[in-house]
Order: structure tokens, then sequence, then C-alpha cells
């Protein structure tokens, strides 16, 4: 342990009274905790500390130009978009991130999804509360169409760790795996343009960033490229794919369906596109996919990893 005081900002955002935090509190001389911190508290909470933890937290560099002491932020995340990382560099500030840890809960979430979508099981199971089943004049009850994945063909967009481990599953069902070329990437020999992946997919599942070259990356051409039958799974960010088209399209019956943990802007406070009650053979999650208790405290490991490491002089995780 060193003699540091540190600050989470906002651990509502990963601790549900779950986990075992004392990892953390062993890491620090001081560590002060707050649920939530609004933008406006942030520079104050920070105030003496050497050490900042943040998930989601906005700090600016109104925040540190405030604390001239802090050393070290800590993201209990992978993105680190809310914080001002050329400000930090100017301050010599050291900025670490969270890596790896939601690989098996994420993976699992979109096979999940996407044996929802292919065994209608969300239309099934409103069928049964409805009363349907029990005023049905046979054993079962066959109204939407089932289909197998053995046999089908997944495409994956983003094929590093996350797509990999889903394309593994995927396999595992007997499903045939191919990989599609990301927009700004150099070309490989493995890897399928859009125009080439999208029309022989019987489903397509997204697990790359979101880039200037990657925004709006799925639109109407492309849905329109896509089997007619075919789905779309989204664990990755809502800005790949073009919202309002999305729902256009499965208003008009083009695709089998599709399925979302994430969306352009979240919380989605102001509505979205995707949220309107008509659109059918949709599902959406609210970005939880990551958030397995495993995965959560897999974090809580990260963090203090990269704090001790920070303090021996070792760059792990560093993204500045």
């Amino acid at each position: 342990m060193n003699s540091s005081r540190a600050v989470f900002l906002d651990t509502a955002s990963l601790d549900l009274g779950d986990l075992d935090l004392q990892p953390l509190h062993q890491a620090f001389g001081e560590l002060l905790l707050h649920a939530a911190s609004a933008p406006g508290e942030i520079a104050g909470r920070l105030r003496g500390a050497q050490v900042a933890i943040t998930n989601k937290a906005p700090i600016d560099a109104r925040a540190l130009a405030s604390n001239p002491d802090l050393k070290l932020i800590l993201v209990t995340a992978t993105g680190t978009n809310n914080i001002d990382l050329a400000a930090a560099r100017e301050r010599g500030i050291a900025v670490c991130n969270c890596q790896g840890y939601g690989t098996a809960s994420v993976a699992q979430h979109a096979i999940g999804l996407l044996l929802a979508l292919a065994t209608r099981l969300p239309d099934y199971q409103a069928a049964v509360r409805a009363g349907r089943w029990q005023q049905a004049t046979q054993f079962c009850l066959l109204d939407y169409p089932i289909v197998e994945l053995e046999g089908k063909t997944l495409g994956l967009l983003g094929h590093g760790e996350l797509g990999g481990a889903v394309g593994r599953l995927a396999e595992a069902f007997g499903m045939r795996v191919l990989l599609g070329q990301l927009p700004g990437r150099p070309p490989r020999a493995d890897r399928l343009a859009l125009d080439e992946l999208l029309p022989q997919v019987d489903a397509i599942s997204l697990h790359c960033p979101l880039t200037d070259q990657t925004r709006g990356m799925i639109g109407q051409r492309e849905l329109d490229l896509m089997k007619p039958d075919a789905f779309i799974v989204n664990t990755a960010r809502g800005g790949l794919i073009n919202e309002q088209a999305l729902a256009d399209t499965l208003r008009r019956g083009h695709l089998g369906g599709a399925a979302t943990d994430v969306l352009g802007v979240e919380p989605p406070k102001d509505g979205n596109p995707l949220l309107a009650g008509d659109i059918p053979r949709l599902i959406v999650t609210p970005h939880n996919a990551w958030g397995s208790r495993e995965a959560r405290q897999r974090i809580v490991g990260q963090v203090t990893d990269n704090a001790a490491a920070f303090f021996r002089g070792d760059r792990l995780r560093r993204v500045d």
C-alpha cells in the first residue's frame, strides 16, 4: 500500500453491493467513495487527491487544472472518452484503463441475443403471458418461425478478443464464421469487404470500436444488402448502426430481426428511433452485456493492479 489519497467518483456504475472492494481500499492510504458525481462536483471532490477513479464521470481540463496534486487517473472501463487525455498528458498525469474484463460476459450476451432472435423467444414469451397457449387446441404453439443456427453463416465485424470469443461460441452451434473488413483498416486476405460479406451471412455481430471510419457503417444501403431473413446483433457501440434506418428496415419486414445492447446516446433520455413501440422483431437491452459480477470484480482487480504498477514505476494498461 502507498500513502496516496484516492477518490472513486462513481462507484454505483460498478458496484451493486456485490463486489469485494477491499483490494482497492488496501491499495491506497485513503480511499473516498462516491456513488455518483455530477460534473459540477468533480473538481471539488478531487481536491487534494493524487488518484482519481472513474467509470463515466467526466474529468475535463478544468477539473485537472483545479487539482495540481493529481498524478493518476484510473478508469474502470476500457473507453476513455470521458477524460481530457490531452490535458492530462500536458500535466503529466497518467491514465490507465481496464481491458478484456468482460469478454465472457459480452460474448455470452451476444450469443444469447442471437439465440433469442432465432427462437423468437420474446414473441413466444409474450404469447404465453397473453394466454394464447392456454387457449390453444393442441399441445404447442408454433406461430413464429424458429431458425436453427446449425449450418448458418455468421459474419463478424471486429475480430479481437471479443469477436474471437463470439466466433468460437457460434462455431460450437455449428455455424460457419466469416470476418468482415472494417472501414479505415488496411485490407487483409482473411477479411471480406462489407459489400461481399453482407449478402451471404445469415447473421452479423458487431464487435468493433466506434471511430470516425466506423460511425454509421451499417446504414440503409448496407441493411438492404443483407438477406431478408438475416439477423443483426450489436453489443459494441450504438453509433455503428444508423438507428433510424434499422427501425425503418425492421418495420418493412426486410430483416429476420435485430438485437442491440447499445444506443447512440446513453441513457436515451430524449428518446431514440429504436425505442418506438411499433418495431417488430427487435430486442433492446440496456448496455448490460458487460455487467456480470465476475466481470465487474475483474475490473476491481485490474484497477488495483494498475495503481500498484504505477507506483512501482511500471506502465500497465497506460493509454497516454
